[in-house]
């Protein structure tokens, strides 16, 4: 087995844990909080606003007390509840005098309810304490919070200047108190035995108004789809994932009706374009809307220059693990624009929005010409770069379904795009396959001398994942049968399949490391794409072990599935291990979480020749499952897969047919 030595490790900032907090998110809002409920200004915590925090600290105490915290926990992907008790005259005995209830929304307000129950009544001296240091979110990753900002009495609450802006806290009703040395708001109550009193806290930066999260109501380009069956678990993971993608959602600020996901939170607030392609593609069953946002907000960031770039989209550098160099993200969003907007058009988007579309994917198709030049694959930009398996796969795919795509719209190209695919797929072939007495491998790479990295990981599930082509039927991929029927033992071995999800790297693996993010942990998108390009190759033992385990682990985080978690073996009594790093809610994580349940029913859309074949697990692994809401050629489609694999169509547009 040839070496593969270590890329030098890279230095990178120690990101404060995330793992144990609770992250509501209305981007551009955000409300980080520990289980205390209590705002302590130490860590993430508090209020931010486009990556600002406007307000550090919001500490209650009631008669002197701080509520003793009893529950935490969140009730939207935009809102947390905080439930703690006092004990107002500990001579009274052990129970509770009162109960205090926070809700605290990523739009920057809180309410804070005191209910009396006591037998008798109650005098209440109430203060919040308040203070913010208004630090940038990367600032504060990187070396902490800062010292607190001093405070000018503002209005009906407190104010906050700084270099990097301004923040004003005002409550209603307004206190009867306000002390801006000791940033400090205070209120009087009596309460009967059973009363109760409110106060409501709204944090803003000055002159802005609430958050107008884009995800809200008929603004949300996702079509909130229901899950209902034998399982009751689908129900809550749909609905928790249509949430969150929700609540990721970014307009575009040049184009207002453009929107696409940020990668997640509280990390990666903003546009990554690799990421927000997957999950757009991930959600294409909850309507094309994301999809032509997606599509549009990137096409305006491909290098409009000529040369060797011309075409791309730019794209962030990524760890690809312990055996490779960081991987180019910007080749895979080229490579992904024209997938998506080819399965797009396939569940619907307009012809008319498509045809807009095609110069940008046209200009992608062009640099992976360019790129591969007079050679057979697709290199990694820089210099003396590996050829990865993963990048070949994304390679052919693009190929496949861009020719598809150009020939329906008349354009020159696909002759020659089919021919560079057959190209690939013969020598990849020769070139890829690891044999051995097992049965052979892919190679996760092949190095510039002519080595190849041996190390099987998660990325391996991408030669399954070939793309959408017209009648319900899936492009060739770059395996043969025998192979491919190879690789799909092999991801739902126990070196792969943790019984969690899938493994980043294999378990027997050198440089293996359950909490390795590219080396070992398991990431739920990948998981995902292994589960459905399992299905629709027919292992449905495979595809079912692992689905069963991304459930498993999704009930354990509460349905919010983090964008990674510990490769850990399950056991009896076992739960995942959260990554201490993870965003979470995470774009990648919550479309995965569609795509789990959409596979089930095997959906294959054709819009444009008015067709739908369904392709079902047929062991219909978790009993009966109907899907609700969804959206094929713009109109609500319902299916719904009964216990012996059969799925039936309950709701769909006027005039579409059931394929073969």
């Amino acid at each position: 087995m040839p070496h593969t030595p270590r890329p030098t490790p890279r230095r990178s900032v120690e990101l404060p844990p995330t793992h144990n907090t609770l992250i509501c998110v209305a981007l551009p809002g955000l409300a980080v909080s520990t289980e205390q409920g209590q705002l302590d200004g130490r860590g993430l915590e508090g209020f931010y606003r486009a990556g600002r925090r406007v307000l550090s600290r919001c500490q209650v105490r009631v008669a002197g007390r701080e509520p003793l915290a009893v529950q935490a926990r969140m009730t939207g992907a935009d809102r947390a509840r905080f439930v703690g008790t006092v004990r107002v005259s500990p001579d009274w005995g052990p129970d509770p005098d009162l109960v205090v209830e926070r809700t605290r929304h990523a739009d920057g307000t809180e309410r804070i309810t005191l209910r009396s129950v006591s037998w008798r009544p109650l005098r209440l001296p109430v203060e919040v304490a308040l203070g913010t240091d208004l630090a940038d979110l990367g600032a504060i990753a990187a070396s902490g919070a800062g010292p607190e900002l001093p405070a000018t009495v503002h209005d009906s609450g407190l104010r906050w200047s700084g270099a990097t802006g301004n923040s004003t806290v005002t409550a209603d009703p307004p206190p009867a108190d306000a002390l801006a040395s000791a940033g400090l708001l205070r209120w009087e109550f009596e309460l009967p035995p059973g009363g109760t009193a409110s106060v409501e806290l709204r944090v803003r930066p000055d002159g802005a108004g609430p958050v107008r999260a884009v995800g809200h109501g008929a603004t949300s380009p996702l079509a909130s789809a229901r899950a209902a069956g034998d399982d009751p678990r689908v129900q809550a993971l749909l609905r928790t994932s249509v949430e969150d993608l929700q609540a990721l959602l970014l307009r575009d600020p040049s184009h207002p009706s453009d929107t696409h996901v940020a990668a997640g939170a509280p990390w990666r607030c903003g546009l990554a374009p690799a990421e927000s392609l997957t999950a757009a593609r991930m959600t294409l069953p909850l309507g094309t809307r994301l999809a032509a946002g997606t599509l549009r907000t990137l096409a305006r960031s491909q290098l409009p220059r000529p040369g060797a770039q011309f075409g791309m989209i730019p794209g962030p550098r990524r760890d690809a693990g312990a055996h490779l160099p960081p991987g180019c993200t910007g080749t895979e969003a080229t490579l992904l624009f024209p997938v998506l907007l080819a399965e797009a058009r396939r569940w619907g988007l307009p012809e008319q929005e498509t045809q807009e579309l095609l110069p940008a994917a046209e200009r992608c198709l062009t640099w992976l010409r360019t790129t591969v030049g007079d050679g057979t694959y697709l290199r990694d930009p820089h210099p003396r770069g590996p050829v990865r398996c993963e990048t070949q796969a994304h390679a052919h795919r693009a190929a496949l379904l861009g020719a598809d795509l150009l020939d329906a719209f008349g354009r020159p190209g696909g002759v020659e795009l089919r021919q560079w695919a057959q190209e690939l797929r013969t020598v990849f072939r020769a070139d890829f396959w690891i044999g051995d007495l097992g049965g052979g491998r892919p190679a996760a790479a092949r190095l510039p001398d002519g080595r190849l990295v041996p190390h099987l990981g998660a990325t391996a599930a991408h030669l399954l994942d070939t793309g959408l082509l017209g009648g319900g039927e899936y492009a060739p991929g770059l395996l043969d049968k025998a192979r491919a029927e190879q690789l799909a033992r092999l991801l739902g071995s126990p070196a792969m399949d943790s019984g969690w999800g899938l493994r980043g790297l294999g378990a027997k693996e050198p440089g293996f490391s359950p909490f390795g993010h590219r080396s070992g942990a398991v990431r739920v998108q990948e998981t995902a794409i292994a589960v459905a390009g399992l299905a629709a190759g027919g292992y449905d033992k495979e595809a079912t072990s692992l689905l069963r385990g991304a459930l498993a682990a999704a009930e354990a985080f509460e349905h919010r599935l983090p964008e990674m978690y510990a490769g850990e073996q399950r056991t009896d009594g076992s739960a995942p291990l959260p990554h201490p790093a993870a965003c979470r809610p995470a774009a990648t994580a919550a479309a995965a979480g569609v795509l789990l349940l959409t596979t089930l029913a095997g959906i294959r859309p054709d819009a444009p020749a008015g067709t739908v074949t369904l392709r079902p697990v047929r062991s219909a692994p978790l009993g009966e499952i109907g899907l609700t809401g969804l959206r094929i050629a713009g109109a609500p489609f319902s299916v719904r897969v009964g216990r012996l694999g059969v799925a039936m169509v309950e709701e769909a547009a006027a005039g579409l047919q059931l394929g073969v």
